[in-house]
């Protein structure tokens, strides 16, 4: 009976163990992260593209001049050492899992939280390159809500879920405006509506531009700004996220791979630990 109660008792203390095993090495290296700069770095540089060096026997994947990727690639960060701050100008609490901040501001207002981020980031490169026909995103209700007609002067009458729209303003397409438009997109939108609106992409088929998401209350979601590949085909990518709340836009290491960070190996149906955040039953989208 003694065997049989140790034994038990030796089961259970090895399962504990085993439990515990994980988040302890994942707190290793969020501390280890924070203190070791990566060889892959280049602290001078002021772009997503020339901040991160390629790994041995790697290459950039190519894409043409003028695409969301390329814009993405090129897109200017702030100094290296630069910290993540929040939209009431404070520091966010943890200042160790970034390698880059993208120079984009962060709105007072506080909307401008994951989803949202990505969303002006998308919405910009359309407006720089003469595509505004192309912005419009579905609100959590499911109802599109195009820049087009927000400029035309059509507003949203919102009651629970049922959407109606109606033109109560004067016509405006002007920048300034065109920030507005954002500003209620972020209150109606957001990661679960972007789940449900875009469409799926397999691991195989992933590009620079392609998201991972979680849709929820809370859910989050994460950009690919880079990619790489080897004469194997084996392909690794850059990543890089706003955050709740609203935040700096920021390139993001991998805590969990220090080898090849901040370079991330991307699987679908696989856990896939992002800076702050774990990703699980999630899936990879792309902006129409």
């Amino acid at each position: 009976m003694k065997k049989i109660v140790l034994t038990t008792l030796i089961v259970i203390l090895l399962a504990v163990l085993a439990y515990q095993f994980r988040p302890v090495k994942t707190a290793v290296n969020m501390a280890k992260a924070s203190l070791v700069t990566t060889s892959l770095i280049n602290k001078d540089s002021l772009t997503i593209k020339s901040r991160v060096k390629v790994l041995e026997g790697y290459k950039r994947v190519p894409y043409q001049e003028g695409s969301f990727a390329e814009y993405l690639r090129n897109y200017e960060l702030k100094p290296f050492g630069s910290k993540i701050i929040n939209y009431d100008d404070s520091e966010y609490f943890w200042q160790g899992g970034h390698i880059g901040v993208l120079d984009i501001p962060v709105p007072k207002n506080g909307l401008q939280q994951c989803a949202d981020a990505l969303i002006r980031i998308r919405s910009e490169y359309l407006w720089d390159n003469n595509r505004k026909a192309e912005i419009g995103f579905n609100f959590t209700s499911g109802h599109y809500c195009s820049w087009q007609k927000y400029a035309q002067g059509y507003r949203p009458k919102i009651n629970g879920n049922k959407v109606s729209f109606s033109k109560t303003a004067s016509a405006d397409h002007s920048k300034d405006n065109f920030y507005k438009y954002l500003n209620l997109i972020y209150m109606y939108s957001g990661t679960l509506s972007l789940y449900n609106e875009l469409k799926s992409i397999d691991d195989s088929d992933l590009r620079v531009g392609d998201m991972l998401i979680k849709g929820g209350s809370p859910g989050h979601i994460v950009m690919i700004c880079d990619e790489i590949v080897n004469a194997e085909g084996k392909k690794l990518f850059l990543l890089f996220q706003g955050n709740t709340p609203a935040q700096s836009v920021h390139l993001v290491k991998n805590l969990e791979d220090l080898d090849i960070s901040p370079w991330y190996q991307l699987q679908s149906d696989a856990v896939i630990p992002v800076s702050n955040y774990t990703f699980s039953s999630s899936k990879f989208v792309r902006f129409k």
